[in-house]
């Protein structure tokens, strides 16, 4: 049996700067067993072959009301947080899926770009007349809050409780705070989805909720979950890939310069920062429904497996000097998002928004090929920010567009931008496990 390594997760250290520590486990194998701070282990998954396999596979499964049935504990999340589209396997997670999917096709975000780049300018005007700013409290998080806002028909007074909700859903040092953001978030929806039954309009929950009330195809409480799912995924990975992409943009001045005399380069540099600095540091939780193997490792039926994004888009066996940013490992993407980056074409999902919920067949690993089918590191695309399987994140495009629109109104603005802090070191992170992205990031805007 291997050894287990005590838990480095909740540190502040690892919300600060994942990395070393992933690649420390990573060091010792792909898949390695971590004892949390209840004494209790978990499997992490760090390499990008076996990530990629585990997030498809169909016998790591993601239904926590059926993991927990027997297994009670003291946390009191709100069922429409504990029980989202997230934590629910075939055939129901393809149902839902399919009911959302048609809000967030390439076909249907595209339509947003001049919505998109309007509110992106007029934070950049509410920017420019404050001097010394904070990114991410004045573009990174008010952006895709706003946008997702809109698309669900949130009101405009409402926004800034919703997203301090949703932000204290990760708060991983308090759970109290979360369990009391996850009733607060869940009560709200439920108040807004009554109103709005009374005045349906075209928004994204109008819809959700004529298939609930016409069409039968969910039920209350899957309206109600689903609704805060999309609101807060809609918006807290959007935030910290614009704040991750800033911070990697403000110590690259040739980088910088670059994207502002090529434009044509941004979708490769989303793709880059996605890659280089994931969102998501380690996907949800998904348990063993039987024994297997795994990058070497036993995994018993029952066990507990979090696959990192974070670790495996830095895994050397596929890309090269993956610490380094390198657009060019990106070709493919140096077009726009009307066509689907390599990751997303080769998720179960289709591009009409159909879901197959056709997980990967159980097999081990197979050596990644590139689109050409030569093995080898640094095939274009492949990070798995995104995820990849039945469960590759639908809100893609719109993350792709939002962030692609957010750099470059931001380099354009301002090329004169550089941050305000005294030292990288002394920047403040946000304190998840979960995900990764700055606290706050001061900046001088001007020359």
């Amino acid at each position: 049996m291997r050894p287990t390594v005590n838990n480095p997760l909740d540190s502040a250290e690892f919300s600060r700067d994942p990395y070393p520590l992933l690649a420390a486990l990573r060091a010792r194998g792909p898949v390695q067993r971590v004892r949390t701070d209840s004494g209790r282990t978990t499997w992490v998954v760090t390499g990008w072959a076996e990530a990629r396999a585990a997030l498809a596979d169909a016998r790591l499964s993601k239904d926590t009301a059926r993991y927990f049935a027997d297994r009670p504990g003291s946390r009191r999340l709100a069922p429409a947080v504990s029980r989202t589209m997230l934590a629910t396997d075939p055939p129901d997670h393809g149902r839902l899926r399919r009911l959302a999917m048609k809000a967030f096709t390439p076909a249907a975000v595209a339509r947003l770009e001049p919505r998109i780049r309007a509110i992106a300018e007029e934070l950049a005007d509410a920017l420019a007349a404050r001097g010394p700013a904070d990114l991410v409290e004045g573009f990174a998080e008010p952006l895709p809050i706003t946008v997702i806002s809109e698309l669900l028909g949130v009101p405009g007074p409402d926004r800034a409780a919703v997203r301090r909700w949703s932000h204290d859903l990760f708060a991983a040092a308090d759970p109290g705070a979360v369990d009391r953001a996850s009733h607060a978030l869940s009560d709200y929806m439920t108040r807004l989805i009554a109103a709005r039954r009374e005045h349906l309009g075209d928004d994204v929950l109008s819809g959700l909720i004529a298939a609930r009330d016409e069409a039968d195809r969910l039920s209350e409480a899957e309206l109600v979950s689903l609704a805060v799912l999309l609101v807060v995924a809609g918006h807290e990975t959007t935030t910290h890939l614009i704040g991750n992409g800033m911070v990697a943009l403000l110590q690259d001045d040739a980088l910088r310069s670059r994207l502002r005399a090529d434009p044509g380069l941004l979708p490769a540099a989303v793709e880059e920062f996605l890659r280089h600095d994931s969102p998501i540091t380690l996907a949800t939780f998904r348990f063993a429904t039987e024994t297997f193997d795994l990058g070497g490792a036993r995994i018993s039926a029952g066990e507990v497996v979090l696959v990192s994004p974070g670790a495996a888009n830095r895994d050397p066996a596929r890309f090269v000097a993956p610490d380094e940013v390198r657009l060019d490992r990106h070709r493919r993407t140096e077009r726009t998002e009307r066509t689907e980056p390599a990751e997303a074409a080769e998720s179960t999902e289709s591009t009409d928004g159909r879901d197959t919920d056709a997980p990967a067949p159980p097999d081990r690993p197979r050596r990644p090929r590139s689109p050409e089918g030569v093995p080898g590191p640094d095939r274009p695309g492949g990070h798995l920010s995104f995820g990849h399987g039945p469960h590759h994140c639908l809100g893609a495009p719109l993350a792709r567009l939002e962030a692609r629109i957010a750099f470059e109104v931001l380099l354009t603005r301002f090329p004169g931008i550089r941050p305000a802090v005294e030292s990288w070191d002394a920047l403040e992170w946000r304190h998840t496990r979960l995900m990764h992205g700055p606290a706050g990031l001061p900046v001088v805007l001007g020359p």
